[in-house]
């Protein structure tokens, strides 16, 4: 494999952290002296706003990327941390999942895309949306892992064998090296017994690939967003952003970084 690793962070349910999660992964890795790219492939564009992105201002977004063939060299903007650029996403990209039923090589259109500035980073991570259709499947078909968030509420679990099961039929029909890189585990409040429940029952269930990093549930964390800035700019002494910088430590050495 040669370039960067591309990661799709995915859950087909919503409100788990994914794009909290992409922000402040990417953000933690850029300011480990990591080369990183957050690919915005949710149409919401959380991750493009949570980054300062005036996503009425762009020309240009995932959706011409995909649908028109635009270089991704021509659509992404660089972010307040060092190191870290984004490649927004508007409103516009919902249309692109009715747009891309009749092209050629439909699922593939992502992975194309990527392959010229994969050189240029470490680490793509792809924030996908809370479904499964083809804007996740051109995702996780462009990826070599998965990272999956998991909020730590009732019924965490449910869904996620759905999901696994959806990614198997990715492995065995569009991306043979994909992998569940991890599993992590977001929203976790200390206070609950279900929280700490939640946990147990995740790692029971995906083992050592379950992340040990534990991203709790602060205010700061969800204020960050409508200020732009990922919770290391926002507030970096806050437990949020504590546990994000844990996690990209981890992360880093899953990948043998040192």
């Amino acid at each position: 494999m040669s370039g960067g690793t591309i990661v799709a962070i995915a859950n087909q349910k919503g409100g788990v952290g994914k794009s909290t999660t992409a922000i402040n992964l990417g953000a933690g890795l850029a300011l480990q002296g990591e080369r990183v790219l957050i690919v915005d492939l949710d149409p919401q564009g959380n991750a493009s706003s949570g980054l300062g992105v005036d996503r009425s201002a762009i020309d240009v977004s995932t959706y011409d990327i995909l649908v028109d063939d635009v270089a991704i060299a021509d659509v992404l903007e660089p972010t307040s941390v060092r190191g870290l650029h984004v490649v927004p996403a508007t409103i516009e990209l919902a249309g692109a999942e009715i747009e891309l039923v009749s092209m050629f090589s439909r699922e593939q259109r992502l992975k194309k895309a990527l392959a010229p500035v994969r050189e240029e980073y470490d680490f793509l991570l792809i924030d996908s949306p809370p479904s499964f259709g083809l804007l996740t499947i051109n995702g996780l078909a462009a990826a070599d892992e998965v990272l999956i968030p998991i909020q730590c509420e009732y019924y965490a679990l449910e869904g996620v064998t759905q999901l696994t099961r959806n990614i198997d039929l990715v492995i065995g029909s569009l991306n043979p090296q994909l992998e569940i890189e991890g599993v992590v585990l977001t929203m976790f409040d200390g206070r609950t017994t279900l929280s700490a429940e939640v946990v147990e029952q995740v790692r029971a269930h995906f083992g050592e690939i379950a992340y040990r990093t534990v991203i709790p549930r602060t205010v700061r964390l969800s204020e960050a967003p409508s200020y732009g800035e990922p919770i290391e700019a926002y507030d970096d002494m806050s437990r949020g952003a504590i546990a994000y910088r844990e996690l990209a430590r981890e992360f880093r050495r899953r990948h043998g970084r040192t």
